[in-house]
C-alpha cells in the first residue's frame, strides 16, 4: 500500500512526474476511503437504531416516551456540539481529533450494545453524538484540504455526499437486517469493526497536521448553543403530544429563543466565538449552510413517515422496508457521482441545487396522496426516485460551496457548520414534522366517531401525507434560498473574510504541501 511518506520519497527522488502523480492520486484514493469508513460510520448511527426500537423497547421494557430519546440523544449531541468539534479540529489538528473521536465513538457504541437499562442506552447514545461531533468536522477538513483540483473535488464530495444522504438510508437496511437475523445489539456493535479499519487507516496514511497556535474554547458559546439547540428539539418534539399550547412546550420554546439570541450576540463580542461571524458574511456560504439545513428537515422526517408507514401500515418486515429504501439509495448515488459531479466544474451552483430541489418537493409532493391502501410501485417508488434523484443532484455543489477556501483558522469550524447544518435539520425536522402528523391524525380522529383499525390507519397516513405537504413546501423555500443566495461561477473561490490577527506560523501549511496535498481549503 503505497503511503504518503512513500509519495514524498519518490518526488525527492526526481522520479517523474507521471509516477508521482500516479502515487499521489493512490493516496488520495485510499485517503478518501478511510474518511468515507468514518462518515459511514457516523450517518449509519442516525436511523440505524430507527427499525431496531421496536425489539430494543421489547428487550429493556422502556415507555414510547423515552423511545424517541434513544434517536434524539444522538442528534441533539451530535448537532450541538459539532461546533466545538470542530474548534479541537483546529486545535490539535485534524488527523488526531479524527482518530480520537472514532476510538470514542466505538467505545460508546459497545457500551450501548451491552446496554441493560434504558438509561444506560440513552447514555451510550448521546456519547456516541459527542464523539461524531468530534470526528465530523475532520472528516470534512480532510477532505477539503485533500482534494483541491476541482474534478477530482467533484468526485469526492460526490462520494460524500452520497454517503451524507444514502448512508442514512442504507442504515435502515443495515438495522432490519442485523435485527432480523442476528440481533439489534447489533445495530450497535456493527461500529465496532468499521472503528478499527478506519483507526489503521487513519495512523498509516493521513498525514499529521499540526494545529493552529492562538485557538481558544468557548465555553459560554457552548452552553449557549448547544442549551438554546437542546430547548428548541425538545419544544418541537413536545408540541405532538402536549399540544402547541402546554406550557412546557411554550417555557422550552422561549429559553430557545432566549439562549439562541444570547448565542448569536456572545459569537459577535466573544473573544474566542464558537462560531466566528465572519464564516457566515460570505452570502454563497451562509446560503449553503441554509439550504443544507431545510432540505435534510424535510429530508430526514420522510425518512421517519415512510419507515412508519411500511412497518405499521403495511406490515413489512424489518429487512423489508430497509430493502423498500434501494431506489431512493440508488437514484441519489447515481446523481450525485454521475451528474452532480460531472457538471460541477462546469455549470452554476445554483443551476445544480435549484432543480435538484424542486425535483425532491415534487417527490414529497407526491406522497400527500398516500393512502393505506396505496401500492408501493404506483405511490411510494415514485416519490423514492424523484427524491434521491434531487437530492444527490442538490447536496454535492452545497457541500462544496459551503466548505471550499475557508480561512486556514476556520477550516474546522466551516466543516463542523456543515455537518451541524444537516444534524440540526434531522433533529428540527423530525420533532417538527412528528409534530404535524401527531396534530393531523388527532384531528381527522375528533371527526369519526367510531374508531375502527380502518379509521386509526385512515388517520395515520393521512396525518404522514399532511406533513409531506410541509415537507414539500420546506424543500420550495430552501430551492427559493438557494436560488437567490448562492451565486458560484465554475471554478470560482468562495472567499470568507480573513481571520482577524496575526497570521498563523506556515509550518501547517508547509506539511500538508509536502505530502502532496493543497494548502488552500
Amino acid at each position: 500500500m503505497t503511503t504518503l511518506q512513500d509519495t514524498d520519497t519518490d518526488t525527492d527522488r526526481g522520479t517523474g512526474t507521471g509516477a508521482s502523480d500516479k502515487a499521489t492520486a493512490r493516496a488520495h484514493l485510499w485517503i478518501l476511503v478511510i474518511i468515507a469508513g468514518a462518515q459511514l460510520m457516523v450517518v449509519l448511527d442516525t436511523t440505524i437504531m430507527i427499525i431496531a426500537l421496536p425489539s430494543a423497547q421489547h428487550a429493556l421494557g422502556f415507555s414510547n416516551t423515552d423511545r424517541q430519546w434513544v434517536v434524539t440523544a444522538y442528534t441533539l449531541a451530535f448537532g450541538g456540539f459539532l461546533l466545538l468539534g470542530g474548534r479541537i479540529s483546529d486545535m490539535v489538528g485534524p488527523k488526531r481529533t479524527l482518530m480520537l473521536g472514532v476510538a470514542g465513538f466505538a467505545l460508546a457504541s459497545a457500551v450501548g450494545g451491552a446496554a441493560q437499562t434504558t438509561l444506560m442506552l440513552i447514555g451510550a447514545r448521546g456519547l456516541q453524538g459527542l464523539f461524531g461531533a468530534l470526528l465530523a468536522p475532520s472528516v470534512l477538513s480532510i477532505l477539503t484540504s485533500t482534494f483541491a483540483d476541482p474534478k477530482e473535488r467533484g468526485r469526492a464530495f460526490g462520494i460524500y455526499a452520497t454517503i451524507a444522504i444514502a448512508g442514512s438510508a442504507f442504515g435502515l437496511i443495515l438495522g432490519g437486517l442485523l435485527t432480523q437475523y442476528v440481533d439489534w445489539r447489533w445495530c450497535l456493535y456493527v461500529n465496532l469493526p468499521i472503528a478499527g479499519l478506519v483507526l489503521f487507516g487513519a495512523f498509516r496514511l493521513i498525514p499529521t497536521r499540526a494545529g493552529i497556535a492562538g485557538i481558544r474554547l468557548d465555553v459560554l458559546g457552548v452552553v449557549l448553543g448547544c442549551g438554546g439547540l437542546v430547548a428548541l428539539v425538545y419544544g418541537l418534539g413536545e408540541a405532538g403530544t402536549s399540544g402547541w399550547g402546554a406550557t412546557d412546550v411554550i417555557v422550552a420554546l422561549i429559553l430557545a429563543g432566549v439562549l439562541l439570541s444570547a448565542f448569536v450576540v456572545w459569537q459577535s463580542k466573544g473573544p474566542n466565538p464558537l462560531l466566528p461571524l465572519r464564516v457566515l458574511r460570505n452570502r454563497n456560504r451562509a446560503g449553503s449552510f441554509l439550504t443544507i439545513l431545510l432540505a435534510v428537515m424535510g429530508m430526514f422526517g420522510t425518512f421517519l413517515f415512510l419507515t412508519y408507514l411500511f412497518q405499521t401500515i403495511e406490515h413489512y418486515s424489518p429487512l423489508k422496508t430497509g430493502v423498500a429504501f434501494l431506489p431512493l439509495m440508488a437514484m441519489n448515488a447515481l446523481a450525485a457521482t454521475q451528474v452532480a459531479s460531472r457538471l460541477m466544474p462546469y455549470v452554476r451552483t445554483r443551476l445544480l441545487v435549484v432543480p435538484g430541489l424542486l425535483l425532491a418537493a415534487v417527490g414529497l409532493a407526491l406522497l400527500t396522496q398516500l393512502t393505506p391502501d396505496a401500492a408501493y410501485v404506483t405511490r411510494v417508488l415514485p416519490s423514492e426516485l424523484l427524491l434521491g434523484f434531487g437530492l444527490g443532484l442538490a447536496f454535492v455543489p452545497c457541500i462544496s460551496t459551503a466548505t471550499q477556501n475557508a480561512d486556514p483558522k476556520d477550516v474546522g469550524v466551516t466543516s463542523a457548520m456543515t455537518n451541524t447544518s444537516q444534524q440540526i435539520g434531522a433533529s428540527i425536522g423530525t420533532a417538527l414534522l412528528n409534530t404535524i402528523a401527531a396534530s393531523a391524525t388527532v384531528t381527522y380522529l375528533a371527526t369519526h366517531d367510531v374508531r375502527t383499525s380502518a379509521v386509526v390507519a385512515d388517520a395515520t397516513v393521512h396525518g404522514y401525507a399532511t406533513a409531506s405537504a410541509w415537507a414539500a413546501g420546506i424543500m420550495v423555500l430552501a430551492a427559493l434560498l438557494a436560488g437567490i443566495l448562492i451565486n458560484v461561477h465554475p471554478g470560482q473561490r468562495v472567499a470568507s473574510e480573513p481571520a482577524p490577527g496575526p497570521e498563523p506560523e506556515s509550518e501547517p501549511v508547509a506539511a500538508v504541501e509536502k505530502a502532496g496535498l493543497s494548502p488552500e481549503y
